[in-house]
């Protein structure tokens, strides 16, 4: 098949990055510093697989050969007394009896068609997305059980691209390379190994590039996300390596150009195992063994070139010029109308294999796998108990702090709407309740409009602050998944440096805004007295902000974060004084009352206001006034003067428990059983 013929048009970046990467390749190139002996291979003539692979790179500490035995899977969701079908409520198998073989050196497609199980087996040998699934079975590297160790000696390229949009491409290889290379290497070494393999993979060109954000920005192209997407977990030197359907997305040049990358860091010793999805014929050349899977069940697992005989020998032989994946999956996939006709076939065959020659091989391999010298004593260090991040907790912060920062202050959202938007709403704010000259005397009549003009301010940055961080962490969790259970670090890190990120901006916003607002409503004239008031917005809004991030890390997408936050703070703002006086919310919604910052904020700034004043005129008629002075406005909101330090007190308490309960939730988002 000729690759020009029916190709997609793409980029001409793409073109020339891609002819970069096959002339890197075809020059050799290539970074993978691992062992450098062809792997070989032979046939029998009987027509069974008896053939080894690289037996020279096997005896290698860095290489690994990953074998998994009667792979069993299955939902554990019971039948439901609210469900209307209880056939569908009974648990589902999704793989049966699946065994096979992984050796360096070679490249291993996972095929079949929709809902085969390729990507759940996937997911079981690189140990996630477990949750709610019942596996049986046996998966060993080197002939020792890692389970979700796995990650520190294999790389898993995912078929979708997460990135930080902020960053550049080779800041994000630098950022990864920070957390997920052995601590003893320079900072040099780990340049020198950004720059290799943005070599490798044809990302020069685009190194100094913002990655962008897919519908919200300018990206990257889709054949450099996916290039950028294999040079991250490439960075480590990975002995195994695991592809998600690495040529989703691309056209079938650059698929080409991808699996073509696939093969070389196989050469060089690795084991690589991908699925994918009707691959095209010159694609296919590429694959050295093939596991095919259909309803859960193996329907082939040997050499690549042998499928075509094994097909023929059932009866299924593949036609001339004609793509031979194609036909593998056209044979055992079912047609709608007649699924049982299928279903049959399907069993059949798989009947077949269990009892062929291949699975006898691979059954072979399995039970020898524990006679090898060196998984008994592996060589590479990876193997022996390796620790769970390759960084300390201080490099982990140090690292994420400064990506936090980029994202943050590189987003237009952030240096420039918030700070317009803020001082906007100040000016309308100061507009609406202005009053000059400033310092002049109060009047009765002024109190009110003080007094709102004062809770207004504690109302705008309460929505302002809450809804500012409510999407954080919905739209940052799959990424931040992925990473943790990558290995690269922890949840206490991630969840500081978010915090951290965000003070500076958290503590210039409410001083704009309080410098305009202040004066123009005409606040008591005192410099104690404005940073008094400056100093309670500051704790306030950071307790917003805490309250923000714990309901973001409740929610599981933005959309949930938006339609809870409204109600939950709605309460908090009822109980705040000025609706309802502190001493007359009921005695059942009394614990309502010291959750509400709104309380003590109005509390602080209330006091903060009036006690220094000594007289209000009264500018009403008849000229009788209940308040004479300060004090009197004070006591008639229901606040005492004595309370100050412990509204302080408890507002930075609130402060400390919401963000504490955000990263309670967070950690148990995380749990290792959510793999």
């Amino acid at each position: 098949m000729d690759t020009e013929a029916g190709m997609d048009p793409f980029k001409e970046d793409d073109r020339a990055d891609a002819f970069s990467v096959l002339m890197s390749s075809a020059n050799g190139r290539s970074s993978i510093r691992l062992s450098r002996r062809k792997k070989s291979r032979t046939y029998s003539a009987g027509g069974g697989p008896s053939y080894t692979a690289a037996d020279e790179i096997t005896k290698r500490g860095d290489a690994v050969r990953l074998t998994w035995k009667n792979i069993n899977i299955s939902t554990e969701t019971g039948s439901s007394l609210f469900s209307r079908d209880r056939e569908n409520a009974r648990p589902k198998h999704i793989l049966r009896n699946v065994s096979g073989v992984a050796d360096p050196g070679t490249v291993t497609a996972i095929m079949g068609s929709s809902g085969a199980g390729k990507s759940t087996l996937l997911n079981a040998l690189t140990w996630r997305h477990r949750q709610n699934l019942k596996i049986e079975g046996e998966i060993k590297v080197n002939g020792k059980v890692l389970e979700d160790k796995i990650s520190n000696v294999s790389a898993y390229v995912q078929q979708d691209d997460l990135f930080v949009g902020a960053m550049t491409v080779k800041e994000h290889l630098v950022f990864n390379a920070r957390l997920r290379m052995d601590p003893g290497i320079s900072h040099n070494e780990r340049l020198a190994r950004v720059n290799e393999v943005m070599d490798q993979m044809g990302l020069r060109k685009c190194e100094n590039t913002l990655i962008g954000t897919p519908g919200a920005s300018k990206t990257i192209s889709g054949g450099e996300m996916k290039r950028l997407s294999f040079a991250t977990e490439l960075l480590t030197n990975p002995p195994l390596l695991f592809c998600d359907e690495p040529s989703s997305g691309l056209d079938s040049y650059l698929a080409k150009v991808i699996c073509e990358c696939l093969q070389t860091v196989a050469k060089q010793g690795c084991t690589v195992l991908c699925t994918i999805h009707q691959p095209s014929s010159e694609v296919f050349q590429l694959f050295d063994k093939l596991l095919l899977l259909a309803l859960g069940r193996v329907i082939y697992l040997g050499p690549a070139e042998q499928a075509k005989n094994y097909y023929a020998s059932l009866g299924m032989p593949c036609p001339r010029n004609f793509n031979p994946a194609d036909h593998y999956i056209m044979k055992i996939s079912v047609f709608p109308g007649k699924e049982r006709q299928c279903k049959d076939k399907i069993a059949e065959i798989a009947d077949h294999y269990e009892t062929s020659d291949y699975k006898k091989k691979i059954d072979a391999e399995i039970s020898q796998e524990i006679e090898n010298n060196y998984e008994v004593e592996p060589k590479n260090p990876k193997m022996q108990d390796p620790p769970r991040y390759k960084v300390g907790a201080f490099q982990q912060f140090h690292a994420l702090l400064g990506r936090a920062a980029i994202a943050q202050y590189r987003d237009p959202l952030v240096s420039g709407v918030k700070v317009g938007q803020t001082i906007v709403i100040a000016l309308i704010v100061g507009l609406v309740y202005l009053r000059t000259p400033y310092g002049s005397g109060y009047t009765y009549s002024e109190i009110q409009n003080i007094t709102g003009a004062m809770f207004l301010v504690l109302i705008n940055n309460t929505f302002a602050f809450v809804f500012g961080v409510i999407n954080t962490f919905p739209t940052e969790i799959p990424l931040f998944r992925r990473e943790h259970f990558n290995g690269m670090y922890s949840t206490g890190a991630y969840y500081m440096s978010k915090n951290i990120a965000d003070v500076p901006m958290n503590i210039m916003l409410p001083l704009v805004y309080c410098g305009i607002v202040y004066f123009m409503i005409g606040l008591y004239p005192g410099v104690a007295e404005f940073f008094v008031f400056y100093g309670t917005i500051l704790i306030m809004i950071n307790t917003c902000v805490s309250f923000g991030y714990w309901v973001s890390c409740l929610s599981p997408s933005v959309t949930i974060a938006l339609a809870i936050s409204t109600p939950m703070v709605m309460p908090l703002l009822l109980f705040g004084g000025f609706f309802l006086s502190a001493d007359s919310v009921p005695v059942y919604f009394i614990w309502l009352k010291y959750l509400s910052w709104f309380l003590y904020s109005n509390e602080i700034l209330t006091i903060n206001q009036w006690q220094g004043v000594t007289n209000i005129t009264c500018d009403i008629s008849p000229n009788i006034c209940p308040i004479s002075d300060g004090s009197d406005v004070i006591r008639l909101a229901g606040f005492n003067p004595d309370n100050i330090v412990m509204d302080v007190g408890l507002l930075l308490a609130l402060l400390v428990i919401y963000r504490i309960l955000g990263f309670l939730v967070l950690l148990y988002r995380m749990r290792d059983s959510t793999r």
